[in-house]
């Protein structure tokens, strides 16, 4: 496989060259540009292979902003489309990371505290694409002046929408700069002062259950749509949110093991598998108990359940798409908690890829265009997106993966060549 990474002669002979001089804050953003612009072929193949994606992304962009949003799928009665439903699982992803900042700030587990910075840097890209999905389903650029404070009209503390931008930028900006203090201390040869970030560690714990609450009550607080009024909301957010997230982040990690020079230990994994498969079971309870809410004694309030799980009218382009959704999640879930050889990466992997994939189509498209469906008329319509919001869609996706991969791949060579792991 090809490594990503290359600690070489001439990197290490930079460093002791550099130990010559004053590290400053200019030769740390230097030496970070520096290392994501080099690689193997390989790395810049996939880079070239992101850019390209986010190139398809703006001209995609681009038409939309010049004829609107009926370039896209939605309509008047589906408002909210393949935007917003990633925007909402991002969000779960972006929250996540409290999984690995909890243990290792709070609690000094040492196993996480080797990786905690990576799963910052997932958190970082999440909530960079969750703010990218906001800002393109408003149809123009011109849309996004309300959603500034004091310049625009921005509603606040009205509008949950309003609440949601503020929790998302606060998450963000507590994500970027605890790491990066951490890694600048690292980078200059001293260790970080604790009683300097820990505070914003407790704040930033806090702010990531806060920003999946936010998310699920600006759906929950519409009792207009009886399929999102519901208690369980919030609390499933958070459940599916600490699957999907930490899962995404074994990948990764399985990843950055294979493939560069720096390694994980199996007990993360191990550990990493137990948050995994207690989350995936409570979310699966709480959408049996959604389930059998819905189906027990359907009233008018089950129509958007049963448009989901069984069609209405001859439109039933969802069906197939839940039903894979929750035979996945079950499945993965099984093999995740009673496979004989779930720490085996060979299944670990797999399993985790399958649950993450199956979270995304249920807490995505399954969960927001049926929302929508039948409208309070009782209007249905299937809606599927088009060519314009999939572009878009890959280019944030491309945009994320960069970020990722650019502040993942200098906090690795900070921690492995300055401080010596």
């Amino acid at each position: 496989m090809v490594r990503i990474l290359s600690f070489g002669t001439s990197l290490t002979d930079r460093w002791h060259m550099r130990a010559l001089h004053e590290k400053n804050l200019r030769t740390f953003l230097a030496d970070v540009i520096c290392w994501n612009l080099r690689g193997s072929i390989g790395f810049q193949l996939f880079r070239l292979v992101l850019l390209g994606c986010m190139g398809m992304g703006v001209y995609a962009y681009s038409f939309q902003a010049r004829y609107g949003l009926s370039v896209t799928g939605m309509n008047d009665i589906v408002s909210w489309g393949f935007y917003i439903s990633n925007f909402t699982f991002l969000v779960g992803v972006a929250a996540a990371a409290v999984m690995l900042i909890l243990p290792a700030y709070v609690f000094h587990d040492p196993d996480f505290h080797r990786v905690v910075i990576i799963g910052e840097g997932v958190a970082v890209g999440a909530l960079v694409m969750c703010l990218s999905f906001i800002l393109v389903d408003l149809g123009g650029p011109l849309q996004a002046w309300h959603l500034i404070p004091v310049i625009g009209i921005f509603n606040f503390p009205s509008s949950i929408l309003a609440w949601d931008v503020v929790v998302l930028n606060g998450y963000l900006l507590l994500n970027a700069l605890v790491p990066a203090y951490i890694l600048y201390s690292h980078y200059r040869g001293r260790p970080a002062d604790e009683r300097k970030y820990r505070p914003f560690v407790f704040l930033s714990i806090f702010w990531a259950f806060s920003i999946h609450m936010v998310t699920a009550f600006l759906y929950q607080g519409l009792p207009a749509r009886p399929f999102w009024n519901n208690p369980l909301m919030g609390p499933r957010f958070l459940a599916s949110a600490f699957a999907a997230g930490p899962a995404l982040i074994t990948l990764i990690l399985a990843i950055i093991h294979s493939a560069t020079t720096y390694s994980i230990d199996r007990s993360v994994f191990s550990k990493l598998r137990l948050i995994i498969v207690i989350s995936a079971i409570i979310n699966l309870i709480m959408l049996f108990s959604e389930v059998f809410k819905e189906f027990y004694f359907p009233t008018h309030h089950s129509s958007s359940a049963m448009y989901l799980f069984f069609g209405m009218d001859g439109h039933n382009s969802l069906v197939p798409w839940i039903w894979t959704s929750v035979g996945v999640n079950v499945l993965a879930t099984l093999v995740l908690a009673f496979n004989p050889g779930k720490s085996n990466p060979k299944v670990l992997l797999p399993a985790c890829l399958f649950l993450f994939v199956a979270i995304w189509m249920e807490k995505g498209i399954g969960l927001i265009v049926p929302g929508l469906i039948p409208s309070p008329l009782g209007e249905v319509v299937d809606y599927l997106p088009t060519w314009v919001e999939l572009s878009v869609t890959l280019g944030i996706f491309a945009l994320g993966i960069t970020i990722v991969t650019w502040l993942i791949r200098a906090a690795l060579i900070i921690e492995q060549e300055y401080v010596g792991y």
